[in-house]
């Protein structure tokens, strides 16, 4: 930001000096960002602003219901106020300033009475009056002068944005739900473009950028500015979707700042109410929240997850309890097809979408149906501590359908967790920051990958790997052994027929327990020897006599292996184990090779062999670091000891 663009936020922030007292630190926001909004929109209107008073009168006198495209036209701008009032005029009448602002706000179009409703600023306003401060700050924003002739639009956004960053960090115990840090929003955009910027120079392109979970619309400023500095006539479109009010009046206020559409940021749930049905873009990127659940909206997605892919949640649903997997679904519904040019995605994870789900489950079921179509180009670890609500470890996956010949079928892991410098002063739970000179250096690591990963003297070798998609899938298999009993009568498993349910519920069941304890001590090796010898009890119900087998067959590695009644062998629950095989290799092979030389009866339950896809990014980074001579660690506990001893010396003197 310029010299003068930092003197004017600096000047707006000012403001803050007189609701100190009144008002928290992360609060100045509340009111700051309303009014500097109010004070924008009340400049760039001055020009038409009689113009547009006339024209509702006489609108008005017509008895003309549906005024508002009319006044869009007179005004020329997507927006209007039909007051008298002016932030000038609101300071003539001092002792009815509430009043008045309420009616200047009121005049506002449709859209921009909405943005200052999701703001709560009419709760600001009584807060602001009861505590005598209203006039004073609707006076320090009257001497702000925001004309477009003085600061353009383009400023104005590096005014609003910085304004927010502020209130942002000052906040920062919710910060990181709408706010990600500017250099992690450069990198990710850097990442997403950076491939196509041969493209973007072409002239009078058009491109849409999307993100469904904007916040406060710093990826959408981020990318629209990269797209414009390769190419200052290209037309950028952004749209956006947020759920929370404050957070979408800042977005959608950013957009009016800057002259754009503010009608293309849309407010709601994303997977509920998608703001943007039916539109595809050529971008898209966000920081969605980690771990959110989806409860609240869980009817609908099942309701659509129902219909396959003819909705957007057809690969499958992820745990209730992280909806993560659910946003990437949704964006990738939003790309081009490939015909009409495809699409490119960014979105900011934890570590658990690379690996929560076994095969078969909901998680591991996207992750393959993602695979399997190719759209995943490379995923990119960052450091930690880079988040100012979360410390944890963190990831960008970036998709595409229309990658590049080279890329097809491969996926491309970037290991950036060392690029990092320590902040001078912490921000909530950021610690970390990315510079300038690193950022160029990860993204000329995606962009240049595959060369990298075959070259073992580049000096970015060890940080980039190159895989196929299938690289990624296994089979898990089931491997059983068979089931092996004695049969024993004591009084440990006369005990646990007692307590079974089905002889529990036995009419008989004291003359039951009474025969069995007396043939407390028989024993046999085989099934068909015990039978003969359980003849005594009778007939007994289907399960009383399954309760006796299963309390008096007992587990033994040497017993007689159990058959179906066709001479199959039954499987040892207790003993069943499972297998990870690699997806190009063949399960009987496997089981030769890695598992019979150790258990040579073991056998495959085929049906219930399963595709699993997971991406265990930080096995494949590994470095083996041996452990400290023992030697080295004895002398320094040895040294250790002897400054104890020194310091009680000391302390005992």
């Amino acid at each position: 930001m310029s010299t003068k663009h930092q003197e004017l936020a600096n000047f707006i922030w000012s403001v803050a000096d007189l609701l100190r007292g009144d008002y928290k630190q992360s609060e100045y926001g509340r009111v700051i960002l309303p009014l500097t909004v109010l004070r924008r929109l009340d400049c760039v209107l001055e020009p038409t602003k009689g113009a547009v008073l006339a024209r509702h009168k006489q609108l008005k006198d017509l008895g003309v219901q549906n005024m508002d495209p009319v006044l869009r036209k007179t005004a020329g701008l997507s927006f209007y106020n039909t007051s008298e009032m002016s932030f000038r005029k609101l300071l003539g009448d001092q002792d009815h300033v509430a009043l008045n602002l309420r009616a200047y706000i009121g005049g506002f179009s449709p859209g921009a009475v909405d943005v200052l409703d999701k703001y709560g600023f009419d709760t600001q306003i009584s807060r602001l009056a009861e505590a005598g401060l209203l006039y004073q700050v609707v006076a320090k924003f009257a001497d702000i002068d925001l004309h477009p002739d003085v600061v353009s639009n383009h400023q104005m956004g590096y005014v609003f944005e910085e304004l927010i960053r502020r209130f942002s960090e000052i906040s920062n115990e919710t910060a990181g739900e709408h706010f990600t840090p500017r250099e992690v929003i450069k990198l990710m955009v850097n990442l997403l473009l950076s491939p196509d910027e041969d493209d973007l120079v072409t002239p009078g392109i058009v491109r849409k950028v999307y993100d469904p979970a904007c916040g406060t619309g710093g990826m959408l400023t981020e990318a629209q500015e990269h797209i414009q500095a390769h190419n200052p006539h290209a037309t950028v479109e952004v749209y956006g979707q947020e759920l929370n009010g404050e957070t979408y009046a800042i977005c959608r206020s950013d957009m009016m700042l800057k002259g754009g559409d503010p009608t293309k940021i849309a407010f709601g749930n994303s997977f509920s109410q998608d703001g943007h049905e039916g539109e595809r873009f050529d971008y898209m990127l966000a920081n969605p929240p980690f771990g959110v659940e989806w409860k609240k909206v869980e009817k609908i997605i099942k309701d659509e997850a129902a219909r396959g892919h003819a909705g957007r949640f057809g690969a499958g649903l992820p745990r209730i309890n992280d909806g993560s997997l659910l946003f990437l679904q949704h964006m990738i519904s939003k790309m081009k097809r490939p015909e009409d040019g495809g699409s490119r995605l960014a979105i900011v994870f934890n570590g658990s979408p690379l690996f929560t789900g076994a095969a078969g489950s909901g998680e591991s079921e996207i992750r393959r149906w993602i695979l399997e179509n190719d759209l995943l180009e490379g995923i990119v670890a960052l450091p930690d501590q880079l988040f100012y609500n979360t410390g944890i470890s963190t990831y960008f996956w970036i998709l595409s359908n229309r990658k590049e010949p080279a890329r097809r079928r491969k996926v491309v892991l970037l290991d950036g967790r060392d690029y990092w410098t320590k902040m001078r002063k912490s921000l909530g739970e950021k610690r970390k920051q990315i510079t300038e000179e690193q950022i160029s250096e990860l993204t000329r690591a995606y962009v240049d990958a595959l060369p990298i990963a075959n070259d073992p003297e580049h000096p970015q070798h060890a940080k980039v790997r190159v895989f196929e998609t299938t690289d990624f899938g296994y089979q898990r298999i089931t491997v059983e052994r068979p089931l092996r009993l004695r049969f024993e009568v004591t009084e440990e498993t006369v005990a646990l027929l007692a307590e079974s349910k089905a002889v529990l519920k036995y009419a008989e069941r004291e003359s039951l327990l009474a025969s069995t304890k007396s043939l407390i001590g028989l024993r046999s090796p085989t099934r068909a020897e015990f039978a003969m010898k359980l003849n005594g009890l009778g007939k007994l119900p289907a399960p009383v006599e399954k309760a006796v087998w299963e309390a008096f067959s007992v587990s033994d590695p040497e017993g007689e292996v159990q058959t179906d009644r066709k001479g199959t062998p039954l499987a040892d629950a207790d003993q069943r184990d499972n297998e990870n095989v690699p997806l190009d290799e063949d399960i009987h092979d496997y089981l030769r090779r890695e598992v019979l030389p150790h258990v040579p009866n073991a056998w495959i339950d085929e049906p219930k062999t399963k595709i699993g896809y997971e991406i265990p990014f930080t096995r494949h980074f590994y470095v083996y670091k041996p452990p400290r001579p023992l030697a080295e660690i004895d002398a320094e506990i040895k040294a250790l000891e002897a400054e104890i001893e020194r310091l009680l010396e000391e302390v005992r003197g």
